[in-house]
């Protein structure tokens, strides 16, 4: 064949390729209207499930470029949704690559209100067919995801009864909401993330143009609003993970962030991603059985 006619299979044929792939990993099981669109999720009901009885919604968000069937492999929700009966949605997001939009724009700051709105409206869609628990509604995920988690936290936390964060991507001032409800977190990074730094900053991958802020920082912004104690408790529990406690015993919103040392931009105890992408995978710890430990202590006054 001339070279013009593998050109123009490389044009047409190798997107079309990429694009089906695409479509074919990224499934999905559910949709809601939102704010005039359609917005898909990603459900799981354990057989334990049993209508008339309210039951947990955990919350699961993606990162960037990721995907809801990625981020139910990776977390392992599902098997502890089985043991423990709670229903798991995980939520996809919106544009290409996929996203969720945490942190204000003035260009255009609905991206992250129809975000919020898609929330709502999903917990709501789910409540007209299973028996959810109100009071025990927790929101986690995976970087980008770790931060639609803490945007949750800072704008509608009230219906929310504790938030976690994997790698997060806090973008959202905190500081900017006086109106956020002391909200119970819980967080897992690693020192060594190369996308997400845990000292703050620049990413290591030059085309992410954002300065992240440090995350011990984050954590101690989070333990202040909460009005938690100003000096943390330090558990050191496995070779290279530190336990770093704010805690708040009047009203039990503690905010406990798990430090990895040499970890990366990973799922503790998930499944692995390629390190000489993210970095290593922690397998000391299971970030999904210490999450959930964490929020079923906690529930919401409604």
């Amino acid at each position: 064949m001339t070279t013009t006619i593998w050109i123009l299979i490389f044009i047409i044929v190798v997107p079309a390729l990429l694009t089906g792939l695409f479509y074919l990993f990224n499934r999905t099981n559910g949709s809601v209207q939102s704010g005039g669109r359609g917005r898909r999720y990603l459900l799981y009901v354990p057989e334990s499930y049993k209508s008339g009885r309210p039951c947990p919604l955990v919350v699961c968000y993606h990162g960037f470029v990721q995907w809801p069937a990625h981020q139910q492999r990776m977390s392992g929700w599902n098997r502890l949704a089985d043991r423990h009966g709670f229903l798991v949605v995980y939520p996809r997001g919106s544009g290409f690559p996929l996203r969720w939009y945490t942190h204000l724009s003035r260009r255009n700051p609905q991206r992250t209100e129809r975000d919020l709105t898609f929330f709502t409206d999903l917990v709501e869609h789910l409540g007209k067919s299973y028996s959810i628990d109100s009071s025990r509604i927790y929101v986690n995920g995976m970087s980008n995801g770790g931060g639609m988690s803490h945007v949750l936290a800072c704008r509608i936390g009230e219906r929310i009864a504790a938030i976690g964060g994997v790698a997060g991507s806090y973008l959202y001032p905190l500081d900017q909401v006086p109106s956020c409800p002391p909200i119970p977190v819980i967080a897992f990074h690693g020192t060594e993330d190369p996308i997400v730094p845990y000292h703050g900053g620049r990413s290591r991958h030059r085309r992410i143009p954002v300065q992240f802020p440090p995350i011990e920082d984050w954590a101690a912004g989070w333990a202040a609003h909460n009005g938690c104690a100003a000096t943390p408790d330090l558990v050191e529990l496995a070779l290279h993970v530190k336990r770093i406690t704010y805690p708040d015993p009047e009203h039990n919103c503690d905010v406990v962030l798990y430090r990895i040392d040499k970890g990366g931009h990973t799922w503790p105890g998930g499944k692995k991603l390629p390190a000489w992408l993210t970095g290593e995978t922690n397998q000391e710890i299971n970030a999904t059985e210490i999450m959930w430990d964490f929020f079923k202590e906690h529930v919401l006054d409604v």
